[in-house]
Formats: structure tokens, C-alpha cells, sequence
């Protein structure tokens, strides 16, 4: 199965889970949480008002070495857009936007984040970041784990949310 039988598929619009694709075009869920969607509306005000400039994206469909990958947030340059947004919104992006964020669930393993972080800077993101279960915000780059976003320096070490 390919991103737009996926995309297109009627019986797959309403689930409750992130649909990804793995390397032999299989269908990958895990389930949507309260709290990941708040992490992830978080994530994205903040984004929003350091990075004015620029396209926000949730649930961002990136092609990988490793099928199709889905990162929570992304945020992706004018200058991204313009070289990579002028085929339209309904195909998975063939390089990764500048910033890829994962938010760790509970279904998530340790190697499963470590995987999507080779696979995102792999194909092309400047910078990768965790948020935790916690709120706590871990940001890589291909030199290794930072201790601030190197694109977003001002960006909160720790996201808050009600659900926590």
C-alpha cells in the first residue's frame, strides 16, 4: 500500500489512531491521546509565535528509507515551501522540513524515537525534538543532543499542559 491509497482510503479517515506506513507498505496505528493532542497544540503556539515565518504542519507525512513516517508537529521554512510545497498538501513529503517533533506516548518505545530521529535528520530535518510524557523537551541535530533548539533557542525546555 502506498501514502495516497492510505489517504484515500474512506475506511481509514475516522480511526482514532496515527496511521504510518512501514517499510513493506504495512499499516502502522497507535492510539491518539488527550494529552498528545494537547502537547501537540502547545508545541505548535509556540512554534507559532517564535517562528512567525515559515508553514506549521501536524501531522506531517514524511517519506522515509522506512515507509511512511507521520511527525506530530513540523515546521518548514518559506524557503522549504517553496521548493517542496508547490506539488499541494495531499502527498507525503520526499525530504523532512526543517524541525520534526515526536511526542512520546505510552505505546512508544525508547528505540521507536530513536529510529524516527535517524530517519527525520536522515531525510534532511536540521533539528529533531522529544517531547516527553512529562513536558520535558529534548532537541538533536545530526551533531548529537543540544541543550537548546539551535533554530529556536528561546523555545521552553519544558510544555506544560492541564492533563499533566
Amino acid at each position: 500500500m502506498n501514502w495516497q491509497e492510505v489517504c484515500a482510503d474512506s475506511s481509514l479517515q475516522e480511526l482514532a489512531y496515527k496511521i504510518e506506513l512501514n517499510e513493506w507498505g504495512q499499516i502502522v496505528m497507535s492510539p491518539a491521546t488527550n494529552k498528545h493532542g494537547s502537547f501537540q497544540v502547545k508545541i505548535s503556539i509556540y512554534l507559532s509565535q517564535l517562528l512567525p515565518d515559515g508553514e506549521l504542519i501536524t501531522e506531517c507525512s514524511i517519506q522515509t528509507r522506512k515507509g511512511v513516517k507521520v511527525a506530530d508537529v513540523a515546521w518548514a521554512s518559506d524557503e522549504f515551501m517553496e521548493t517542496h510545497g508547490t506539488y499541494g498538501g495531499d502527498k507525503e513529503l520526499q525530504e523532512a522540513p526543517e524541525i520534526c517533533v515526536e511526542i512520546l506516548s505510552p505505546s512508544n518505545t525508547p528505540e521507536q524515537m530513536e529510529e524516527k530521529k535517524t530517519l527525520y535528520l536522515d531525510q534532511g530535518a536540521k533539528e529533531f525534538w522529544l517531547c516527553e510524557g512529562n513536558g520535558n523537551m529534548n532537541f538533536y541535530s545530526t551533531a548529537g543532543k543540544l541543550v537548546n533548539s539551535q533554530l529556536v533557542p528561546d523555545f521552553p525546555h519544558h510544555i506544560k499542559i492541564k492533563w499533566q
